[in-house]
């Protein structure tokens, strides 16, 4: 085992690894062998299979809740084995590991890379000879242990400029001549259809959703409509979502990832359903 300060920082798991396979109690186990003293989170587990922008809006929206100095480990990995580059970053929050395939991007929109480095020293690696398939076994669980336990980031490899890292295309939404237009970024375990809208956007106006050919009134709570209805407000994470009171709106109203939708704006004697 190398030498390292012990430091304790906490380790979170992102992945698409489901529950069913051993792989996240791998790479669990592998920074155990590191440093069994480090505390390690599971973000989540359950990113639809090598959807890389799901990975990025679940990290974004979770790494502000975490201590300074955390380690996130981000494994959604379509390109393992390729040419694509395995990176670690420092940010002001903290430190990033995984591939440079955009993963990362949604955080360092809000917090910019302070250092980057391709992960090229084998020394933090678990094996110098990693699997062409299981990146997060062999190189990426050890690095971001050794990284927790006070290894410096220059140590894991070549810098890179910051401004090389891939950022993933996502789409954004934009004001229209009614409102804004924009689409669904995320459906969570309760079926609701969050949108790359943001709260700013809403504030201190009267407004509803159109999508699928249907209008949803904007409110400010779930029980603001009947049960079973459908629902648009502001969810904990700040972004324009549609929800059903006590159902499921992906499950009810079959809408699904990418869905276009439009928030309307409207004046303040006018219903959404006129």
């Amino acid at each position: 085992m190398l030498e390292h300060h012990v430091n304790h920082a906490l380790v979170t798991l992102l992945s698409d690894f489901g529950d069913r396979d051993v792989y996240v109690a791998v790479m669990k186990g592998v920074i155990a062998q590191v440093n069994p003293k480090l505390q390690v989170v599971d973000l989540m587990h359950q990113v639809p299979a090598q959807d890389i922008a799901v990975a990025r809006f679940c990290l974004m929206n979770a790494y502000p809740y975490f201590p300074q100095g955390t380690v996130h480990l981000g494994v959604v990995d379509p390109g393992v084995g390729s040419q694509r580059k395995a990176i670690a970053v420092k940010f002001a929050g903290g430190f990033l590991v995984g591939p440079d395939n955009g993963i990362f991007s949604g955080v360092l929109a809000q917090n910019p890379a302070i250092t980057s480095v391709e992960l090229t020293n084998s020394q933090y690696w678990r094996t110098s000879q990693p699997s062409k398939t299981f990146h997060g076994r062999d190189i990426f669980a050890p690095v971001a242990a050794h990284l927790a336990s006070g290894v410096s980031i220059q140590q894991l490899g070549q810098e890179i400029d910051p401004r090389s890292l891939v950022k993933l295309n996502v789409k954004q939404c934009n004001q229209t001549k009614t409102g804004v237009a924009g689409c669904i970024q995320y459906i969570d375990h309760f079926g609701n259809l969050v949108s790359n809208i943001p709260e700013s956007y809403v504030q201190a106006k009267k407004w509803c959703v159109q999508i699928s050919g249907v209008m949803i009134p904007g409110c400010e709570t779930y029980s603001d409509v009947p049960f079973g209805d459908a629902i648009a407000l502001v969810g904990s994470h700040g972004w324009v979502e549609i929800a059903v009171n006590g159902g499921n709106a992906h499950l009810q109203m079959h809408i699904n990832f990418y869905d276009q939708l439009e928030v309307l704006f409207l004046h303040k004697n006018q219903n959404a359903l006129a």
